[in-house]
């Protein structure tokens, strides 16, 4: 089952973490960087799963879309 994204002041920092673990996006996204793939990053975490990392991809690509870019004079 996918778990939905959230943020909570009183769980890792606020850093969206997926509900009822303390498994963050930043820590999933920097294990793909390393190189994993998303099975093993199932089996390494457990509590996750493969829609999961995806979801974490989608958040990361729906996050960097919204930003605004100021451009540098």
């Amino acid at each position: 089952m996918t778990k939905k994204i959230v943020s909570d002041a009183d769980v890792m920092m606020g850093k969206p973490t997926f509900e009822g673990t303390r498994i963050t996006v930043e820590h999933v996204l920097r294990m793909l960087g390393m190189g994993y793939t998303p099975e093993k990053i199932v089996e390494e975490l457990r509590n996750i799963s493969i829609d999961d990392v995806h979801r974490a991809q989608s958040f990361a690509a729906d996050y960097l879309a919204d930003m605004r870019v100021i451009a540098a004079e």
